[in-house]
């Protein structure tokens, strides 16, 4: 049998209409906000995990979830543009937790290496969620 497939050709008729391709697709339902913020903070940390040492040089398991955790409600706040007491109740943390958290990854963007990761991280979470309505305070 060869790799190429015969098909039957196409019936007569008029042409089909040509086919709208949307991305992200269209969502008729709002995403959970407690939801949005675990896939930011899982997309933190794999992106983490898969640039290793040169962006978070941490000495402890421990400090590294705290600053994966500190990316991902910076992210929430500043890209996807969600209040941060609403960041706040979707990690389970207080809305000065969040201030906290990007002012210490606002002094951290002066290093090159680690602004680039926080503006790979902002851009692939737009990208996702960008045109997509995050519903707020639902769990």
């Amino acid at each position: 049998m060869s790799p190429e497939r015969d098909f039957p050709p196409a019936p007569p008729g008029p042409p089909l209409p040509p086919m709208e391709v949307r991305w992200p697709p269209h969502r008729t339902q709002a995403i959970p906000l407690k939801t949005v913020c675990r896939i930011v903070r899982q997309v933190v940390g794999e992106m983490v995990l898969l640039f290793g040492d040169r962006v978070l040089v941490r000495r402890d398991r421990r400090r590294l979830a705290c600053h994966v955790r500190q990316i991902a409600m910076y992210v929430c706040h500043v890209a996807l543009r969600i209040s941060q007491s609403d960041v706040g109740d979707a990690f389970g943390r207080d809305r000065t937790t969040v201030r906290h958290a990007c002012h210490v990854v606002e002094d951290r963007r002066d290093d090159p290496l680690f602004d680039d990761f926080v503006s790979a991280v902002e851009r692939i979470v737009v990208a996702v969620f960008g045109t997509m309505e995050v519903e707020a305070h639902a769990g």
